[in-house]
């Protein structure tokens, strides 16, 4: 697997697996009713923050994506964050990792602190597991701050972890 810069073109390959699971409801904050274009412009960001996709060195095809940036602004700029998204099809191969990992390393590079998940679904225990596993920890938590479309109100996890 590679990790690298995602181009406008890359949005025609993450666009797919970013509809299925946005459009589910169940990990993101993000309206399940997103268009295409609204899409792009949420997760295709422009420098200094960064848009990554994980390709099958094999095949070119793309396996997962994130999007680093800062936490805030300001006085709170010196934390990052990421969001990640992995093609259902390819879960569980190791991508989310490879993609968080890269994460934390463009943030220690680019001089961050720390870097913090504002909204992770505490029912999305894959990606629970796997920030714990990577030194995250919870330092939050928001009661039933996320509306599951077959769970009813679940719990938002703010996820930490010092560089």
């Amino acid at each position: 697997m590679e990790i690298r810069e995602a181009t406008p073109e890359s949005w025609a390959a993450v666009w797919p697996f970013f509809h299925r699971i946005v459009a589910a409801g169940e990990t993101f904050t993000y309206p399940t009713d997103l268009t295409a274009d609204e899409a792009r412009g949420w997760w295709m960001l422009p420098a200094p923050d960064r848009t990554v996709v994980a390709v099958d060195e094999s095949t070119g095809g793309v396996l997962g994506t994130a999007k680093m940036n800062r936490n805030q602004a300001g006085n709170g700029a010196h934390v990052a964050s990421a969001s990640f998204m992995v093609d259902p099809e390819h879960a569980g191969r190791g991508t989310g990792r490879a993609l968080c990992l890269e994460a934390l390393r463009w943030a220690r590079e680019r001089g961050y602190r720390a870097m913090q998940f504002n909204a992770v679904v505490a029912t999305n225990t894959p990606a629970v597991g796997l920030y714990r596993s990577l030194g995250f920890a919870v330092v939050g938590t928001v009661p039933e701050g996320f509306h599951h479309p077959r769970l009813g109100y679940v719990d938002l996890y703010v996820m930490h972890r010092p560089l």
